[in-house]
Order: structure tokens, then C-alpha cells, then sequence
């Protein structure tokens, strides 16, 4: 398993209310196999008794009961149980570091600044390069699929039409399936939970891995292929993430795929910029966006935001604007495949211009009220099908290609079996475009209409997501659409996109909310419409940012969103409007769908307010002991039987005397750092100071941190008996300025500053000296709200409740 955190001092105790007001994620950790005790192992580093507490733990998770103390060290990753653990964003300020950072001239200055902006770049580029690739992909693969099954049914070959479409769109969903549950477990759903997580502080392996990032494309163009209501801005931001957390490190080692000159980021702090980086290049890469792309970052999966990291992100967005408009440009020329024009990009098609009056303030407000209530069903809904999904995939990779099967031949039965509901149209005579579209793209299908008419709902069913967004954004195109259309449409693509969503492969939900947003927005408009002014296709446009709104809960970004692909400046107030109201709406009710989708993985996610009932408590009184220390000169044998004993990553550094007069914290050593002093074996032969200097023995790139998920394990070491007895001195290579909280401070105080700086480890001190140099060590898991009202179970009445409709009363409604 992966390094646990030491959480150690003064003891709870409590059980917790099986009622409680807490969303329950789908793993949870009990106290008793969490707090390892000094002469406890753990029980699964063999890997066998590990995999019975992860069953236990997600036993306890599907019955729906919230277990005392549960803090969660194992995390939903993808499709696969991960253990996971915490990163450190200080700085470890040992002396190695310090004469390595004295060391540093100008030059080494300048070559940092010049690679942080070079690797933006690459990022930038790489991304585009991506998101070029997916739009491409999906063009060609599902283009290819509705022309060969229009020809069938222009043809007259219905049965022969459904069993293409239905084998075609099951291959390819089986294709991405088992790509990714045999090849990259972590690069199923839209990994935008995995990147929030990250940039919060919680790394779990083969996340941002090459394989991962591989599957990631390709697993994405299949699934999007498919018909399967999905999209791929999701998958593109954990692809942006993917480059530059592996340009990041310095490549792939693993494939042979490095550079010496990239491996220069040591810590997190840096990767973590560079990941923030490369999740705004990916939704810059799905609707062609940068600004969006920057607010998108900002405002949704960064946990911390600095004016230099903005400018940074700025320029990996821009760099993806520019390459995507140079590929684009080749593509119209004819080079991209017989239907690739560049993917959905730059939709313009409310780029005329737009009047409205107060009288149109009436229908704008009622659609973004009830596009809240929309919104904040969807993430209700979402979240008792991922649940369901969870327990079906848990019964293993047979039953998770079996689900993915199911709904697809499900998508497509609805697909191909919806549209034979609506009566074919007439075409309009003052079309801008080919009526019916055969063989193409467009408004008009014909389906199993005659000659010169067309079908409204195989319009919208038989186009990719991209088209389909299009067609019902068009302005001028009120009476294209009949109502019942659109609301089986809407409908439809409503439970579909809940029900796709959660499958083992790649899949976003940005597209999906924006197609049904859209379906709503046109359905507003045909029954309300009468008393506005507006055209349906804004309205369309507005529905999108309504159930945007409801269900995401982002304003800014999805605002510059709506904004950049509509190309229409003039629409602003209203989206502004629709969003604020739609947001609002929905905050009473539920979280949002990504909140949702950290807490049901089970992420020991950070928030950035602290709870009022973590001011009635101090940091003692959530710490749990035993807390293990070391001194300034240890000897090898007890670093190693405690290092195998337990799964901390950081031990105080406690002199006693003779080294000094009384007990006194020196500071922090980390199990990395530990275990890098026994692989070189630079030991003493008695429990004396070293007079060496450890710069001569060690460099600063023995101690960099490796890639996202990598861990050494002491059980890889062997030592001899003879070096057992031996000593290592460990002042050179502790953290001397490790950040600490007197033990009166508040949990609600000691959060912002835990949250805020990025911490790893934060000791807590005794209020007098007469007591032990340290009191216990808080991590991130002291903070979580399981673990807290577990040992004091009485806040579940006294906590303070917002002021929203009650979590438990909404759901007996439904």
C-alpha cells in the first residue's frame, strides 16, 4: 500500500449516527485498520489482507453506512480501488537543499524561468495536438458509420440499417472498454475528479502515466464514435493534465520516452503548476476557448491561484488557440479525411444579431429557474446510478464489459427506434442548406421519409454531438422542429447522458450537458416563446447555460464558454443572467456534479471554507496517537522495523540529551528521504555526530521526488545484520522549518493555514515546555468531516445546518 500519514497525540473516542447528515463516498477506512498501532504491521502489505479491507471497506460503502472515523486512504480511481496518499507543496528546507539553493548562479535561475515557459509551450501544443486528434477521430469513425447506415436506409434496408448501426456503435464501445479495464483502469470517465483531486493535494498512481494518457485518446475517440452520450471535454482536460505531468518528471522512463534536460521540477509545487497548466489547454482544446480554458482552471479544479500561475496558464491556452487554428487550416483544405473540417470548435451560429427587451426577461428568468431544478436532478440521479454502477463493476472485469454492452445496445435501439415516432416534414423551401441530407451532415435527415421531406427527430439523433449542437443553436430555424420532437429528444438525451456516464471507458459530461441543455433551451422556447422576442436557437443557446449552471455550478467559465463558441458578444447579459439564477437554484439543493463525483471516489478532498463546528474544537482533539519519533542519531535496525511497521510518511526528529539539554524538536524527516539514507548505506559505526559534510555523499537529485503515484518500499532494501546496529545521522536531512500549530489553536484555524500553504504534515506543539517536544502530527485525513464527527459524535446535532432544502428530505421526495 502506499504511505500512510502519521496522525498521532491525544485520543477520541465515539462512535458516529447512522443518520448523519454526510454524503456517503463509495470507500470508506475504519479506525481500526487506519491508526496502526507501534507493534502492528500492516495487514496488507502482502497484498492478500489488503484486498480483504479494501472488500470490507467497500462492503461497508454500498450498504450505505457511515463507519466511525472513516478517513479514506484508498480512493476510486478511474474503474479501479487505488491506495493513494498526500503531496507535499513546502519546500523541505534540510541542509542538502540549502547547499544546493546556495549553489545555484544566475544562470541556473534563468534556465529554471526559460523551462517553466518551455514546457507551457509543449503542453500547449501537445494538447492542441490531442484535441486535433480526438475531433478528427470522431468525425471520421462516426461519420463513416451514419453515411454507410443512411445508404441502407435511403436504400430501403432497414433491418440491414439497425444491425449496422447497432454492431458498429457496440464494437466501438467494446473496443474502448476493454482498452481501458485491461490496459488503463485510471483513464475511465472524464478524470476531471482525478485532476481536482490532485491539485488539491491527493496523488494516486498511474493517473497521469503514459499508458493512461494513450488509451485516454484513443478509449475517447471510440466511445464519443459510438453514439454513447458522451463527450470529450472531460476525457481532453485529464489529457492535458496527462502531458504535463509526464513532461513534468521529465517523460516516461518506463517506455523509454526521457529527457534529461525536463527533469529539472523537483517537487510538487512546481508539477502542480504544470498540471493546472495543462487542464485549462484541455478544455481550450475541446470548444477552441483559451479564456475559457484559464477561467475553467481557475474557477473549478485549482485549489490554490497566483498571479504567475495565471500568466502561465494564459500562454499554454493561447498556444493551443494558435495550433488549433493552423491545423484547422489544413483541414480546409481538403486534408483531413472525407469528413474531418476540424471538429466542433467555433460553432458561430448566432452570430446575427441579437435584440432584446424587457418583455423577453419573463421567459429567461422561468427557464433558468427550472433549468436549476434540472441541473440539480441530473447530479441526483448521477449519483444513484454511479452507485449502482459501482456495485455491478466491483463483481469484476466480465460484469464491467457486460454493463458497457447493455447500454450500448440500448443507445441504439433508442437511437434508431425513437425517430420512427415522428411524422416527416416537408422541406422548407427557403433552405440554406441540402434538403434531406443524405450522406452528411445537417438539419434535414431523411431517414424513412420520401423524397423532399425529412425527419426532425433522426435530425438529432443520427448526427454527432458536435452536429446535433449545432443544429439547435442555428437561428432561423423555429419551425424546423416540431415540439414533441424536441421533447422526446430532450428526454431522451436527458436519462441517456446519466446512464452513459460511470461505464468503463473514457467520457466527459460537459457535451452531454450542453446537448440536452440545448434540447431544454429549444423546448422553453416553443412553449413560452410566444410571448419573446428571441429566437429559438438563443434560446437553445441559453438552455445550455441554464442546465450548465444547474448542474456544474461554474459561472465565469461557462459564461466564456457560451460566449467563444457562439461567437456573439451581445448575448452576455442574458447568459450572465441565466447563470447567476440557474446557480443559485441549484445550490439549494445539492452540490455540484464534480464535488459529487471527489466525495463518491472517496478523495480526501480539502475544502476551501472550514465547517462552523470546527471552531468549537481545538487540534487536539482530533489527532489520535501513537505518535513514532526518531532521534537526531538513530540507529538503522529501528528505522527500518518502523518503517516496516508502519506506513507514516513523516517523523519528527526529536535531541535528547547528550545532544541537547532537554528534549527538543530539530524537525521533520520523510520516509522518502529515509529511505534514500538506507538504499546508500552512508552509515556510522557509532552514536556520534557526523563530521562529514553530507553534500559529498548525497546530491539534491537523490531526493527529488519521483513521478505522480511512484513510491520506493523498504521491503526492496536489504541490509545485513552488521548494518542493522549501525547509526545514520538524519540532522542534515531533516526539515528544520517544518510548519507548526501550538495545541489550543482552533481545527477550523489550522485547516485554512494546512489548505492554503499546501501542507503534507502540520505539528502540533504542547502549550508548555514541561511536556514532550511534539504533541502529534495533523494530516489531511485529521481534517476530513468522517473522521472528525466520528470522535465527537455529538456535533451531528450541533453542527450547523445551510440553508438549503435538507439533503434527506429531497431525496424521500424523489
Amino acid at each position: 500500500m502506499a504511505p500512510r500519514e502519521q496522525t498521532a497525540g491525544g485520543a477520541g473516542a465515539g462512535g458516529s449516527d447512522p443518520e448523519a447528515d454526510i454524503e456517503a463516498p463509495l470507500i470508506s477506512y475504519s479506525s481500526s485498520s487506519f491508526f496502526q498501532d507501534e507493534a502492528g504491521a500492516d495487514a496488507g502489505e502482502d497484498g492478500s489482507g489488503d484486498d480483504e479491507q479494501r472488500r470490507d471497506r467497500r462492503r461497508s460503502l454500498l450498504g450505505g453506512q457511515l463507519q466511525s472515523n472513516a478517513t479514506s486512504q484508498v480512493a476510486l480511481v478511474g474503474t479501479d480501488f487505488c491506495p493513494i496518499e498526500s503531496l507535499d507543496y513546502e519546500l523541505i528546507e534540510n541542509d542538502v537543499f540549502k547547499q544546493d539553493w546556495r549553489a545555484q548562479g544566475r544562470g541556473h535561475i534563468l534556465r529554471y524561468l526559460a523551462l517553466k515557459w518551455a514546457l507551457c509551450f509543449l503542453v500547449g501544443a501537445l494538447t492542441a495536438a490531442a484535441a486535433f486528434v480526438a475531433n478528427l477521430g470522431v468525425e471520421n469513425v462516426a461519420g463513416a458509420k451514419f453515411v454507410v447506415t443512411s445508404n441502407r436506409m435511403f436504400a430501403r434496408r432497414f433491418e440491414s440499417a439497425f444491425l449496422v448501426f447497432l454492431f458498429s456503435n457496440l464494437l466501438l464501445t467494446m473496443f474502448a472498454t476493454v482498452l481501458t479495464v485491461y490496459v488503463a483502469p485510471a483513464a475511465a470517465g472524464s478524470g476531471i475528479p482525478e485532476v481536482k483531486a490532485y491539485l488539491n493535494g491527493v496523488d494516486a498512481p498511474n493517473v497521469f502515466c503514459f499508458k493512461t494518457l494513450v488509451v485516454k485518446v484513443v478509449g475517447c475517440i471510440a466511445a464519443v464514435s459510438s453514439s454513447l452520450h458522451v463527450g470529450k471535454a472531460g476525457p481532453l482536460v485529464h489529457t492535458g493534465a496527462c502531458i504535463a505531468s509526464i513532461l513534468g518528471q521529465g517523460g516516461s522512463r518506463k517506455y523509454r520516452m526521457t529527457c534529461k534536460w525536463l527533469r529539472h521540477f523537483k517537487n510538487d509545487r512546481d508539477r502542480r503548476d504544470l498540471v493546472t497548466c495543462g487542464a485549462g489547454a484541455g478544455i481550450a482544446g475541446a470548444f477552441r476557448a483559451p479564456v475559457a480554458g484559464v477561467l475553467f482552471a481557475l474557477e473549478t479544479v485549482s485549489s490554490r491561484w497566483r498571479s504567475a500561475l495565471l500568466w502561465r496558464a494564459f500562454f499554454t491556452t493561447a498556444v493551443v488557440a494558435v495550433v488549433l487554428r493552423a491545423l484547422i487550416d489544413i483541414c480546409k483544405r481538403g486534408r483531413c479525411g472525407l469528413f474531418g473540417k476540424g471538429g466542433l470548435i467555433m460553432f458561430d451560429v448566432t452570430s446575427g444579431y441579437v435584440n432584446y427587451h424587457v418583455i423577453d426577461l419573463p421567459p429567461v428568468i422561468t427557464l433558468a429557474v427550472f433549468g436549476g431544478v434540472l441541473g440539480s436532478l441530473y447530479n441526483f440521479f448521477l449519483d444513484k446510478v454511479l452507485r449502482l454502477y459501482n456495485i455491478i463493476n466491483e463483481k469484476g472485469r466480465t460484469y464491467r464489459l457486460l454493463l458497457a454492452a447493455t447500454v450500448s445496445i440500448c443507445t441504439s435501439c433508442c437511437l434508431f427506434g425513437l425517430p420512427w415516432l415522428a411524422a416527416c416534414k416537408p422541406c422548407p423551401a427557403d433552405s440554406r442548406e441540402a434538403c434531406p441530407s443524405i450522406g452528411r451532415s445537417g438539419n434535414f435527415k431523411k431517414f424513412q421519409c420520401p423524397m423532399h421531406n425529412y425527419n426532425d427527430l433522426a435530425s438529432l439523433f443520427f448526427n454527432t454531438n458536435d452536429d446535433t449542437i449545432r443544429n439547435l443553436y442555428s437561428n432561423g430555424t423555429d419551425h424546423e422542429f416540431h415540439i414533441t420532437s424536441i421533447l422526446v429528444f430532450f428526454i431522451a438525451s436527458y436519462f441517456l447522458g446519466i446512464f452513459s456516464y460511470g461505464l468503463a471507458l473514457p467520457s466527459g459530461l460537459f457535451v452531454p450537458v450542453i446537448l440536452t441543455g440545448a434540447a431544454y433551451g429549444r423546448l422553453v422556447g416553443m412553449l413560452i416563446g410566444s410571448q419573446s422576442t428571441l429566437d429559438h436557437g438563443l434560446f437553445a443557446v441559453l438552455g445550455s447555460a441554464a442546465l450548465l449552471g444547474g448542474s456544474m455550478r461554474m459561472t465565469v467559465s461557462v459564461c466564456v464558454v457560451i460566449l467563444e463558441l457562439t461567437n456573439n458578444l451581445l448575448m452576455l447579459p442574458l447568459v450572465m443572467l441565466v447563470l447567476i439564477i440557474s446557480k443559485t437554484v441549484a445550490d439549494a439543493f445539492n452540490a455540484n456534479v464534480y464535488d459529487l463525483l471527489v466525495k463518491l471516489k472517496g478523495f480526501p478532498f480539502l475544502e476551501g471554507h472550514a465547517e462552523p463546528y470546527m471552531r468549537q474544537l481545538s487540534v487536539t482533539d482530533v489527532v489520535t496517537g501513537p505518535l513514532q519519533t526518531f532521534s537526531g542519531i538513530e540507529k538503522v535496525g529501528r528505522i527500518v522495523d518502523i518503517l516496516k511497521a508502519t506506513g507514516h510518511n513523516g517523523f519528527p526528529v526529536v535531541d535528547e540529551p547528550p545532544f541537547s539539554d532537554t528534549p527538543l524538536l530539530y524537525g521533520l524527516v520523510l520516509r522518502s528521504h529515509l529511505l534514500v539514507l538506507l538504499r546508500k548505506k552512508e552509515f556510522l559505526n557509532s552514536c556520534t555526530s557526523s563530521a562529514s559534510d553530507a553534500s559529498k555523499h548525497f546530491s539534491p537529485d537523490d531526493f527529488a521526488k519521483r513521478g505522480s503515484g511512484k513510491h520506493d518500499r523498504i521491503e526492496d532494501i536489504e541490509l545485513t545484520a552488521e548494518e542493522l546496529e549501525m547509526f545514520v545521522d538524519l540532522h542534515p536531512f531533516t526539515n528544520t522549518s517544518p510548519y507548526t500549530v501550538v495545541e489550543t489553536m482552533s481545527l477550523a484555524k489550522a485547516l485554512i493555514l494546512f489548505r492554503e500553504v499546501g501542507l503534507r504534515h502540520l505539528l502540533v506543539l504542547p502549550k508548555t515546555s514541561k511536556r514532550a517536544p511534539v504533541v502529534g502530527i495533523l494530516t489531511r485525513h485529521d481534517f476530513m468531516p468522517e473522521h472528525v464527527l466520528g470522535l465527537h459524535p455529538y456535533l451531528f446535532k450541533s453542527r450547523w445546518k445551510k440553508v438549503r432544502f435538507g439533503k434527506t428530505a429531497f431525496s424521500n421526495f424523489f
